[in-house]
């Protein structure tokens, strides 16, 4: 499978095309700043790692790209962009939530394999205005399921659904930085640094394609859960007194 994929719902602009070659397969990956960098850069990004594979986007089989939560110009970035290549080449978009991009790049980093055991993983990214975007995942033979459905919550309701969490589960996600009283008394692994990848949104598409979830390259959407993108000066106090108070 031929697949471009791109993530910039956080700071870092992550891109990633992956390909057969010679039977095996390979992955060409960049990772740098995101942001407000991202909608000058990331084009020219994809058509140099397609320069570098050798392939065209006509080549491809998809696109996929991290639809979400995360910041808003980033998710209206990827969408845009997406959307355009794919237009241009007559290619299916796949959607695919930025937390479980997130899941699976926690499980591959702690496991170091495409298919590690069943683990059950929380990730929180931070959303600023003192809260957090939350997703429950588990891998179970070899699978993917959700067992909380992306969302905006507040640090004290992470903290709860942390305290929950198996004790061989896995919490990932940079909330854990902005917000360390999220993790209490957990003693399991913490990976603040780790973030959804591109990378990770390609080892997902086989089994995201194979479900049906690749749509015509007009229907793509982000995945918003917030409506409102900006505090009171009020609100700024409380969330900036909330944060010490986890």
């Amino acid at each position: 499978m031929r697949l471009l994929a791109f993530d910039t719902s956080t700071e870092v602009l992550s891109v990633a095309l992956g390909a057969p070659v010679h039977g095996e397969h390979r992955t060409w990956a960049h990772s740098g700043s995101g942001g407000a960098q991202a909608s000058h850069t990331l084009i020219a990004t994809v058509h140099d790692l397609l320069r570098q594979a050798g392939l065209r986007l006509a080549d491809l089989d998809a696109i996929g790209f991290g639809a979400g939560p995360g910041a808003f110009t980033g998710l209206r970035t990827a969408c845009a962009v997406a959307q355009g290549l794919a237009l241009g080449a007559g290619l299916r978009v796949l959607p695919v939530p930025s937390l479980l991009a997130l899941a699976e790049e926690a499980r591959f980093h702690q496991h170091c394999a495409a298919r590690g055991p069943d683990v059950t993983v929380l990730t929180l990214l931070d959303a600023r205005m003192g809260e957090v975007y939350a997703a429950t995942y588990v891998f179970q033979d070899g699978h993917w399921l959700t067992l909380r459905e992306p969302c905006l919550t507040s640090p004290q309701q992470a903290a709860a659904w942390l305290a929950a969490l198996p004790p061989d589960g896995l919490v990932a996600g940079n909330a854990l930085s902005a917000y360390p009283g999220i993790l209490g008394g957990w003693s399991g692994p913490v990976l603040p640094a780790i973030g959804p990848t591109a990378q990770a949104i390609v080892r997902l598409a086989p089994a995201q394609l194979a479900a049906g979830l690749a749509v015509d390259a007009a229907d793509a959407l982000p995945l918003y859960v917030r409506d409102k993108v900006a505090l009171t000066t009020l609100e700024r106090e409380a969330a900036a007194r909330a944060k010490h108070h986890v």
